[in-house]
């Protein structure tokens, strides 16, 4: 009878210790369960992500924002949409449609007719000139004349002057640098022409800068 006994409670330890196990592996596997039905309650997506609030006002964190297309208030228009800016160029003064009088003479500018070498003196030279001013364009010419009124006057100028010319004296309707005595020849070859000049006066009194004005 002990023997049966021993017997009984060795196979009574085993159920006992087999029961036990199946009760602890059953436990773990119900956590390993609620700890995936708690990942999915949660998304179930990557991390960082989030879903949008009901009625689709709210952005996903790390959403680049949308840049605003419109012009600031107080900014400046594209040149496109601006308004094309006021006229600032200055009218034409009237023309004079005969001799013109004193008021009426430009201050700067002159026809110059012939040249004068001054005996005795090496560095200046007379042009002999008058003044006048534009008129009014004709019907068959392509520019205003200038005209020129009183008497022939003379007027001292350097013979180391800046001096510019255009056509006909040169080949060209852009103003080039000439030298004085080329354009002592030319006008010596063609007295009388009247051509106009654009002329500045130096501290001594004589005229350091002539540029002619090309007339089409």
């Amino acid at each position: 009878m002990k023997v049966k006994v021993n017997r009984l409670r060795s196979v009574a330890v085993v159920l006992a210790g087999v029961a036990l196990t199946a009760a602890l592996t059953g436990c773990q596997g119900g956590d390993d369960d609620s700890g995936k039905g708690s990942g999915s309650g949660g998304g179930g997506g990557s991390v960082g992500s989030s879903a949008t609030p009901a009625g689709g006002g709210g952005t996903a964190p790390g959403a680049s924002p949308s840049v605003s297309a419109s012009t600031p208030s107080g900014s400046k228009a594209s040149p496109s949409s601006a308004a094309p800016a006021a006229d600032t160029t200055p009218s034409a003064a009237p023309c004079a449609d005969g001799p013109p009088t004193v008021e009426e003479v430009d201050p700067d500018e002159i026809a110059l007719f012939r040249i004068e070498e001054i005996d005795g003196i090496t560095d200046k030279v007379n042009l002999v000139l008058q003044h006048g001013a534009w008129g009014c364009p004709g019907k068959d010419t392509d520019g205003a004349p200038f005209v020129v009124t009183g008497e022939d006057s003379r007027w001292a100028m350097d013979q180391g002057a800046y001096v510019t010319a255009v056509t006909p004296i040169v080949e060209s309707t852009e103003n080039q640098r000439i030298g004085v005595q080329e354009l002592i020849d030319w006008v010596d070859a063609h007295p009388d022409s009247g051509l106009v000049f654009r002329y500045t006066v130096g501290a001594d009194g004589a005229i350091h800068r002539l540029e002619q004005v090309f007339t089409p």
